[in-house]
């Protein structure tokens, strides 16, 4: 059974950075495309960022793009996501989620798409 778990959130300042990461075990890692999305009180998941099976491409949500970039070490089963210049409204739960490679199939997509979930970690932007 693949599991994931996110790591590296916690409080920062507005302006601030953070990196959050995300070990998979369970399965072959690089098996699966892999994803950052977030959740705030009160509104539905959404997809942040996106990062196919090698590491070789990935998608922006353009809710944070150009603030965040997504990566991956198939060498430690790990995806990051590193912040930058956050906002007061970034505060959310962030989760990472893993869709396996499927002949066909792209490899980013919205929160229906993705096959395994990580418990998430809480990131909170002070102004």
């Amino acid at each position: 059974q693949v599991q994931l778990v996110e790591s590296g959130g916690g409080w920062v300042q507005a302006g601030g950075s953070l990196r959050l990461s995300c070990a998979h075990s369970g399965g072959t890692f690089s098996n699966y495309h892999m994803g950052w999305f977030r959740q705030a009180p009160g509104k539905e998941r959404e997809r942040i960022a996106s990062i196919n099976w090698s590491g070789g491409s990935t998608d922006y949500a353009n809710s944070m793009k150009g603030r965040v970039t997504i990566s991956r070490d198939n060498t430690k089963n790990t995806v990051y996501l590193q912040m930058n210049t956050l906002k007061p409204e970034d505060t959310a739960v962030y989760y990472c989620a893993a869709k396996v490679v499927r002949s066909g199939s792209v490899y980013y997509g919205d929160r229906f798409d993705f096959d395994y979930w990580g418990q998430g970690t809480q990131v909170t932007v002070s102004s």
